[in-house]
């Protein structure tokens, strides 16, 4: 048995960690705010703090040991400093969850990104207060965030990330498959930007949690970092016709201008998929150093749509505006 914290632990693929920590019979810590509630065991230790806030998180982590941390929540380099500084010779494996993003903000690297594209040159900023500013700056921050981490790489703190780009999943908190599946599912037109249509290399959540047990079991990977991603790459509409096939519905696309779905405010809500900042990342390395198999598409669409056909989901915030889209749709 092991002793596992995990900074987050309650959404999404901290909350699927979790519970596959528990099954396989490790002791459990979560550290978080406590905000999100879950249904998780009583004998799950928790220590409660704002992980931003440098005086709280020592306190609660200061002289505690772990074989393993999985930091869910640490976005910037300030943060990775404060923990380096608090867990550095109190930790077997120190790994942070990063995002393919690292990449997007790269110059002149095509697609699929690997781990060695990392270093080069970087875009200029873009113009502040705009989506794409914003988009920028997550890029930047989760680089900066992992630069400081590798800084402090040692034998006292050894690490590793994973850079994961869409990740799709049964408890995915922002519901964007679950859009789709109601969309092909009301069988009316599914507005998608004629642009960019970049490929999709997403991942299936289940996987993302295989990568940390791997690292866990194995205590490979420290020092590198990995892209997690699943095996196929698909075109927007390919993907939504192997969803559509698995519903048994047809599917009904139209490719509208971007600038007019933008103009009315219909994206990302009505096609999260067709981001501008959308990753798509080589899994080789992981492959090769990892072990790492990865879920097929078609099964892991299978297993999310038995999810929400056989529990009671509330329809995303992104629904909300499905009149409105129809409307658009027949003055097309």
């Amino acid at each position: 048995m092991k002793n596992i914290l995990i900074i987050g632990g309650t959404r999404n693929i901290g909350y699927l960690l979790s519970n596959h920590i528990i099954q396989a019979g490790h002791q459990l810590t979560l550290l978080n705010r406590g905000i999100t509630p879950d249904d998780l065991p009583a004998h799950v230790h928790r220590l409660r703090c704002d992980r931003t806030d440098p005086q709280q998180l020592r306190r609660a982590l200061t002289n505690r040991q772990f074989d393993m941390v999985v930091d869910m929540t640490l976005y910037h380099a300030a943060e990775a400093d404060q923990i380096a500084d608090i867990l550095a010779g109190h930790v077997g494996h120190y790994v942070a969850i990063s995002s393919g993003q690292v990449y997007l903000v790269r110059e002149g690297i095509e697609r699929p990104f690997r781990e060695q594209d990392y270093a080069g040159a970087l875009i200029a900023q873009p113009a502040p207060n705009t989506y794409d500013h914003e988009e920028w700056l997550y890029g930047m921050n989760k680089r900066e965030m992992e630069d400081a981490l590798f800084a402090r790489h040692s034998e006292q703190f050894p690490v590793t990330t994973l850079r994961l780009p869409m990740v799709n999943s049964e408890h995915d908190h922002f519901r964007r498959l679950y859009g789709y599946i109601l969309r092909i599912k009301d069988g009316d037109p599914i507005l998608v930007p004629e642009t960019p249509n970049h490929p999709l290399r997403h991942i299936y959540g289940q996987d993302v949690v295989t990568a940390v047990m791997q690292l866990l079991e194995t205590g490979d990977g420290k020092g590198g970092a990995f892209n997690i991603s699943q095996d196929q790459t698909l075109m927007l509409e390919a993907f939504l016709q192997i969803l559509a096939n698995l519903m048994n519905k047809p599917l009904n696309i139209v490719n509208v201008p971007r600038k007019i779905l933008e103009e009315q405010g219909f994206l990302p809500d009505c096609s999260p998929f067709s981001d501008l900042w959308m990753s798509e990342l080589d899994n080789t390395l992981s492959k090769q150093v990892l072990g790492m198999t990865y879920t097929p598409v078609e099964t892991y669409l299978a297993n999310i749509i038995r999810y929400h056909q056989e529990n009671m989901i509330d329809p995303p915030i992104s629904y909300r505006r499905r009149p409105a889209e129809k409307q658009l749709a027949l003055t097309l």
